[in-house]
């Protein structure tokens, strides 16, 4: 191989983040209605009948199918299906910054509005129920974060007699915030929770 067949190779590819094929991707909508002339957020109760985190407060989302054109695409697509409302009733979407969770997914979020609340037809064998919280409410209220600690545990045999340090060898710690808003008898945490307050923060500013 020569130099040119090298820059080549290098110059014509696309960057993505590496290892990224062994992660799930989804993306989710935070949908923003209006509501008594006040805008609001709307959050869905998963259906307790599903088989994953049955009963847990989220946002409309799900995994990105091959058909679909964009992430932004899936997040307009399973708010349509989930809230049953039309996709072309989905405006002003526009991106947050994705995350990647310590459990191999990948996550894209986005925030849209629903044009006409009241036509929202929530899928039973997806939502329990929905219900909103004002934005000028949100913007007020400060989350209460808890930490938790990943622990490093190589495999029985790992070959620790080639790295510098062996079994002693100092592993660096990772920890992860974990936010809860609570609101009239409903808790939110995870990943919902961290899209949440990355919303807020951006609105604040």
């Amino acid at each position: 191989m020569d130099i040119q067949k090298l820059q080549q190779i290098l110059s014509n590819r696309k960057r993505t983040m590496l290892g990224s094929e062994r992660y799930s991707k989804f993306a989710v909508l935070v949908p923003i209605v209006e509501m008594n002339n006040e805008l609001n957020i709307l959050l869905e109760v998963r259906s307790y009948q599903l088989r994953r985190q049955p009963g847990e407060i989220c946002f409309p989302g799900g995994k990105i199918d091959q058909t679909d054109r964009d992430e932004q695409h899936t997040a307009i697509r399973e708010t349509s299906e989930e809230l049953g409302v039309l996709e072309k009733d989905i405006i002003h979407v526009s991106p947050l910054d994705y995350m990647v969770n310590p459990f191999d997914a990948i996550i894209y979020p986005y925030v849209g509005t629903i044009k006409d609340p009241s036509r929202i037809t929530p899928n039973p064998a997806e939502v329990a129920e929905v219900f909103t919280i004002p934005l000028s409410h949100l913007k007020n209220m400060k989350p209460e974060t808890y930490k938790i600690n990943f622990k490093v545990e190589p495999e029985e045999n790992f070959p620790f007699d080639q790295i510098i340090g062996g079994e002693k060898y100092k592993w660096r710690p990772s920890i992860l915030d974990e936010h809860f808003y609570f609101y009239e008898g409903k808790v939110i945490w995870g990943l919902t929770a961290r899209i949440l307050s990355h919303f807020i923060e951006l609105i604040k500013k």
